[in-house]
């Protein structure tokens, strides 16, 4: 019974002791709000253009239009990096300059010869295809920054980086593009085929059309050694900038009784400055279903 009763005296007195209020230097932080940082972020008003033109690369200019988070702390300027792959290791971005803050309406551009300066690389370095991926730094009045770096996220419509909530500018992508200039038909040397209609190095025939700012393949798919063509297949090119897409729906080749039809997502890059034509094409190979995606890389010659 001792035992007992000494039991719950010391269970009294522990129940006492954290019932009691805290005050001063025995406050834990983190139950007081007023202890935490404010910080900030860029909010992304518009984007204006996200594409840089490799056929006048050094004047081509991409840019988004910004605003500073009502709430946040005042930012001063935005610090601008580049990156030549996806990430938040700060160490492998490269700084293209400072943009001071303007309020609401600042606008971040970047043209193509200030991204060669950052990658210490030549404007002509930079090829149709490649991605590059831009980082901002907000930094306030006070001295204090934010980026993608010291940000918290996580993974869903909360993240502030990347929520749909929040509308958030951390970063942005731009694209090096050509424009597609007609006509592109003629004589292509085979760099790449997965669906192994043709080997590296065959030469093959595309046509214009039939439609403006399309591609004629259906010389290509299907090699006629294997199969015969059932409806042409074409590839639709975005003038501006040479992305293609092909339709899905077409039943392109008939192999040995097997209908060989496009599936939705296909598509890639058409440029004219170059003479590449490289796509992915989505399959379907008849009762066997969906093959998935195969990629074609023509050279023109």
């Amino acid at each position: 019974m001792k035992r007992i009763i000494y039991l719950l005296l010391v269970a009294s007195l522990l129940l006492n002791s954290t019932a009691c209020k805290k005050t001063g230097a025995d406050v834990n932080p983190l139950s007081d709000i007023t202890t935490m940082s404010i910080g900030t972020y860029l909010v992304l008003d518009s984007v204006v253009n996200l594409n840089l033109n490799s056929t006048s690369i050094t004047t081509s200019t991409a840019s988004i239009i910004v605003s500073q988070y009502k709430g946040g702390q005042p930012i001063d300027h935005i610090d601008l990096f580049v990156a030549t792959t996806p990430t938040y290791d700060t160490t492998k971005w490269k700084k293209v300059k400072t943009i001071p803050y303007a309020g609401k309406g600042t606008t971040i551009s970047v043209n193509g010869q200030e991204l060669a300066n950052a990658l210490g690389i030549a404007p002509t370095s930079i090829a149709p295809g490649t991605s590059y991926y831009f980082y901002n730094r907000s930094v306030t009045k006070s001295g204090s920054f934010w980026d993608v770096s010291n940000t918290g996220y996580a993974n869903d419509a909360t993240n502030l980086i990347a929520g749909s909530n929040y509308n958030s500018a951390f970063s942005f992508t731009v694209n090096i593009v050509c424009p597609f200039v007609a006509p592109m038909g003629g004589t292509y040397m085979v760099v790449e085929d997965d669906w192994q209609d043709w080997n590296p190095g065959d030469l093959v025939t595309v046509t214009d059309g039939p439609g403006t700012n399309q591609l004629n393949i259906s010389q290509v798919y299907p090699n006629p050694a294997y199969g015969t063509s059932v409806q042409p297949l074409y590839i639709n090119v975005d003038p501006a900038t040479g992305v293609a897409t092909i339709p899905a729906g077409i039943n392109f080749a008939n192999y040995s009784g097997v209908i060989a039809s496009t599936l939705s997502g296909g598509g890639g890059n058409v440029f004219s400055c170059t003479g590449v034509i490289s796509v992915k094409v989505h399959i379907n190979y008849g009762s066997y279903g969906d093959q998935g995606f195969f990629k074609l890389i023509l050279q023109k010659q």
